[in-house]
């Protein structure tokens, strides 16, 4: 058997070195490490040792070959060596292979560790094959450079796995496998297609930093666990998904440089500060998600699931992983700092999400079913009055501002995560950016809501609006609701016709109707005879004023001042003054009543 040669390295090893073949510019030599009772390494072992050494191999024997250099018939040697005559597939104790070579393939397929396997800073210049093998240990890839294909295919990792720093120059396939315990993947680098479908995680997965350059996928995923992929770069397209996560998925940091599609079912998805380099489609279920600071340079579609993923053979998921989660919708965070340009949401919850902050928010896409908070329903004291909120959605830091306020009303949520201080003047562009989002989107009724909420925030900013508008604003609200309530504006209107009923019977109309009188004077002889009528001034009424003749002429009047009309109606000096305010004020109603209906309709 051929020995091959050592990768050449100045660093002495932490175990005591083969030594083969040193040299003035190595003189450490083969880094292996040597075989119990032996002064060399499996590789630069005699052929009379080695065969020696391998016959007294049992299958679960435990196996240090540390910094060793393997060529394929070598690594078969070994691993007939250690294969179980029952299932004919390799059983090993402890597995140590730290550092070491493998110049061929390896073939590991089926093989079960029943102890540790360790191959950290491992190189495998061929294929590393590891399908359906069974690690029932912990595992440890920590650094290693796979520079053929790397097979976990169907693998079981009974443990903990970690693959951080590892490098896959050429994709990594882990369909259908499972980890039991927790997998790190942080900082890894895969230059071809990373494949991960139908794999179950039942620990948490961590795949911090990592970089996917080629496709990436993990349809069918299912993982117990927390799923880690802060600051993971994807360079070209990447599939995630259908994915089910009894946990977090962590994508914060993680940059997407081609077409992704994610289809998650988990409990949290964060994706603060993630790059979107290329059209991006999330469908979701459960999920809450946070994309704080996101960068969106494409289009970006954030869609919740009414119904379990369908995979591609036609089957639904299955989401046993999340059977005790709370079914009420995808719900967004936060998208502050975000540029929502190219952002489209739908059938997604708002209630609680964060906009301030939020770039050309008045851009975004509201599809579907968008729900927002409401404002506290029923009517609530304040020290000794009543006070009732008009129906109408509220934003999230609306309803943190409103509870934090001295002698807030009940209702109002104070717990809303990183609301931070934000007041009215803060939230009036927000209002107004999502009341012209409705606006552009055809949706006239839903623009009037928001609309609503900007003139409140503007109605109780004691910095940007001053004390004569906020007036101006609070009448304007008392009267009609900014214009949107035509129940308001009705209501004083028939209060007013009221008033000016009661305030004409009372002292408006005369006590009766002074009738027309002439009078002239015959010239003496004849002649003509020049008559001037006129007509005595009203009289003050007396006696009882409200009857129902009285009630008759004051309804006249008051209907005909509505429409901006006279009546004709004979009036005492103060009835003419009561007509005039009349004529002023209630058309001034009726018009604000007639807006609001239109305001509330039209589309």
């Amino acid at each position: 058997m051929s020995h091959p040669s050592p990768e050449p390295s100045s660093t002495p090893p932490s175990w005591l070195p083969c030594g083969h073949g040193t040299t003035p510019e190595d003189q450490v030599g083969c880094r292996g490490i040597d075989v119990p009772g032996h002064t060399a390494c499996l590789a630069h072992l005699a052929d009379a040792d080695r065969d020696a050494y391998l016959s007294g191999l049992t299958p679960g024997t435990d196996i240090d070959h540390r910094g060793t250099t393997f060529t394929e018939p070598l690594l078969d040697a070994l691993l007939d060596a250690l294969r179980d005559p029952a299932t004919r597939y390799p059983r090993l104790g402890d597995a140590r292979f730290t550092s070491a070579t493998f110049q061929g393939d390896a073939e590991f397929e089926f093989a079960t560790f029943q102890g540790e396997a360790r191959f950290q800073s491992a190189t495998f210049k061929g294929d590393a094959v590891f399908g359906a093998a069974a690690f029932q240990g912990d595992v440890g890839f920590r650094s290693a450079t796979f520079k053929g294909d790397a097979v976990f295919e169907a693998a079981t990792f009974e443990r903990d796995a970690e693959f951080r720093v590892a490098t896959f120059q050429s994709g990594a396939r882990f369909g259908a496998a499972t980890f039991q315990g927790n997998t790190g993947f942080e900082s890894a680098t895969i230059q071809g297609d990373t494949v991960f479908e139908m794999a179950t995680f039942q620990g948490d997965a961590r795949f911090g930093a990592a970089t996917f350059q080629g496709n990436t996928g993990f349809e069918s995923a299912t993982i117990q666990g927390d799923t880690c992929f802060v600051g993971a770069v994807f360079k070209r397209a990447a599939s995630l998904g259908p994915l089910v996560c009894a946990g977090r998925v962590k994508l914060s940091g993680a940059v997407f440089g081609g077409p992704v599609t994610l289809s998650l079912a988990a409990r949290r998805l964060e994706c603060r500060r993630t790059r979107w380099s290329s059209t991006a489609e999330i469908r979701l279920r459960y999920a809450a998600v946070d994309f704080a600071h996101a960068v969106f340079e494409y289009p970006l579609t954030i869609a919740a699931e009414a119904e379990p993923f369908v995979l591609s053979y036609g089957q639904p998921m299955a989401e046993q992983a999340l059977a005790d989660a709370p079914d009420d919708g995808v719900r967004v965070a936060s998208l502050r700092g975000v540029d929502a340009a190219h952002l489209v949401l739908a059938d997604v919850d708002l209630s609680g999400c964060l906009f301030a902050g939020t770039v050309h928010l008045d851009q975004i896409r509201l599809e579907g079913t968008c729900s927002f908070d409401r404002v506290p329903p029923r009517t609530h004291w304040r020290r000794w009055y009543p006070l009732r909120f008009t129906p109408r959605r509220a934003l999230a830091e609306e309803h943190h501002w409103r509870a934090s306020r001295p002698a807030a009303v009940r209702g109002w949520n104070v717990a809303v995560l990183g609301a931070g201080h934000i007041g009215p003047a803060q939230l009036a562009p927000v209002y107004r950016a999502l009341r012209k989002a409705f606006e552009d989107g055809k949706n006239e009724p839903g623009a009037a809501v928001f609309y609503y909420g900007e003139m409140e925030m503007r109605r109780h900013d004691r910095t940007g609006t001053t004390r004569a508008e906020r007036g101006l604003l609070r009448g304007y609200w008392l009267l009609s609701g900014y214009g949107l309530r035509a129940s308001r504006a009705l209501g004083w209107l028939a209060a007013a016709m009221l008033v000016t009923i009661v305030l004409l019977m009372g002292f408006g109309l005369p006590k009766d109707s002074p009738k027309q009188e002439a009078t002239g004077t015959v010239p003496p002889g004849g002649g003509k005879v020049t008559f001037e009528i006129d007509k005595a001034d009203p009289q003050s009424p007396t006696g009882d004023r409200f009857t129902g003749e009285r009630f008759d002429k004051a309804l006249n009047v008051t209907l005909n001042s509505v429409v901006f009309r006279s009546s004709g109606q004979d009036l005492t000096t103060t009835g003419t003054y009561i007509e005039m305010v009349s004529r002023v004020t209630e058309p001034v109603l009726l018009g604000l009543a007639v807006l609001a209906v239109r305001n509330r309709v039209k589309r």
